[in-house]
Formats: C-alpha cells, sequence, structure tokens
C-alpha cells in the first residue's frame, strides 16, 4: 500500500524552467560561450553544481564553481521575484492537498537549490502540505544517479516499497527506477522532449489521479 509520494518539483509543481533558461543563457552570454540547445536539454534534472562544473569543464573556465553558481542564482532569483506570471502546474494544488487531507506523507526531491526550493514553497504555502524537502545540492551527484530518491525513501514512514515519485523528465524517472522506486511519468507540454518510457505508469493531466487511484496504481501496473 503506498504511504507516501515523493514529488519532483520543477516540472511537475511549478514551471520555473523558463525562469531557470533565461538565467542560465543570460550568464552563458556574460561569459562569452556557446552553448547549445542540445547541450542544455541534457542539463534537466542536474543540479545547478553540476550543470557549471561540466560547463567548466568543457568550456575551460578558470572561474570557480561556486561564483558561477552565485551568480546564476542572482540572476534567477531577480528573475522568478519579477516575473507575475508564474504560476504552479495546472491541477497539482489539487491533487497535493487531497493527497494531504487523506493522510498519504508528501517529501519533496529536487534537483534545485535549497533556496530556490524554499522560494517556491514561500510564494505558494506549500510547506503545510510537505514533511520534507530534499533538495539535490546536498548530492554530488544528479539525478539520473538514484541518492536524491533513495535519501528522500529514507524519510518516509515506510519503507521505499510503499513510496511512488511523480517525475516529468527522462533523468528523474531514470534515478527512480535506479532507486527501485514505482515511478509515475508526467508527461506534459513542458516535458515533451522527455523520454518517459522507463516510467511504470504515465499521466497527461494530474486531474487523472488522486489518492484512491495512487493506492490502487501500482497493483494494476
Amino acid at each position: 500500500m503506498i504511504k507516501t509520494v515523493i514529488f519532483d518539483m520543477d516540472g511537475v509543481i511549478v514551471d520555473t524552467e523558463p525562469v531557470h533558461k533565461y538565467a542560465y543563457f543570460k550568464h552563458f552570454d556574460e561569459l562569452g560561450i556557446q552553448v547549445s540547445e542540445a547541450m542544455y536539454g541534457s542539463f534537466t534534472g542536474n543540479s545547478t553544481r553540476n550543470v557549471f562544473q561540466r560547463i567548466k569543464d568543457t568550456f575551460h573556465l578558470e572561474h570557480e564553481v561556486e561564483d558561477l553558481i552565485l551568480r546564476k542564482r542572482h540572476l534567477f532569483n531577480e528573475a522568478f521575484d519579477t516575473k507575475p506570471d508564474l504560476e504552479l502546474i495546472e491541477g497539482v494544488h489539487d491533487l497535493i492537498k487531497n493527497l494531504h487531507e487523506n493522510g498519504m506523507q508528501l517529501i519533496l526531491a529536487s534537483s534545485a537549490s535549497k533556496s530556490t526550493i524554499q522560494r517556491v514553497f514561500n510564494r505558494f504555502d506549500l510547506h503545510q502540505y510537505f514533511t520534507h524537502t530534499v533538495s539535490g545540492e546536498d548530492f554530488p551527484k544528479s539525478k539520473p544517479h538514484p541518492a536524491i530518491f533513495l535519501h528522500a525513501a529514507s524519510l518516509s514512514v515506510a519503507p521505499k516499497e510503499h513510496c511512488i515519485v511523480i517525475e516529468d523528465s527522462t533523468n528523474g524517472v531514470q534515478a527512480s527506477k535506479s532507486a527501485e522506486i514505482f515511478c509515475i511519468g508526467y508527461h506534459s507540454e513542458n516535458s515533451k522532449h522527455q523520454d518517459l518510457s522507463l516510467a511504470d505508469h504515465i499521466i497527461h493531466d494530474f486531474s487523472e489521479i488522486d489518492f484512491e487511484t495512487i493506492l490502487n496504481i501500482k497493483k494494476k501496473a
């Protein structure tokens, strides 16, 4: 029986990707480097630290990774605070509230930094629903490495066999499967270029699942 739902954040709870992309590419321009769309797409699910380590190695930058992170974070925060149309993904607040009201434990496991998670949770008042938030910046390896989901599952009230992950990225789904945790792939307009084929179950809208369906979804897979 499912006891815990582990949510990714970007693309699942809120679509901060356009803000991240703006901040990254503004920073790339400042650095005078050309990052292709293909390379940028491969960053999905990675922590900012691991992204800039790859950037530093690929473009032979002399900058310290921490300095690169701080500059990008400043650009992101500046854009985040001034973007009026940033909203939760359609239907996800109703799902979160439904699960919480029925006693399901909710944990966030996101590659985003702690400061970004805090900004999102404060803006949309999400702390009341989640028992834990886990940031990818605390792990040396990003998704598809399973470390973040294994840690999130260790915080669950039940063994990982009674957990499920909701993810929208190729790397996130792979991380969930490597952690041997049942995965629901959320296939949205934002994730149309992501391969979710390894997910145990795929949805296209959060109205497709609620507390009752999640209790039974693993049995039917």
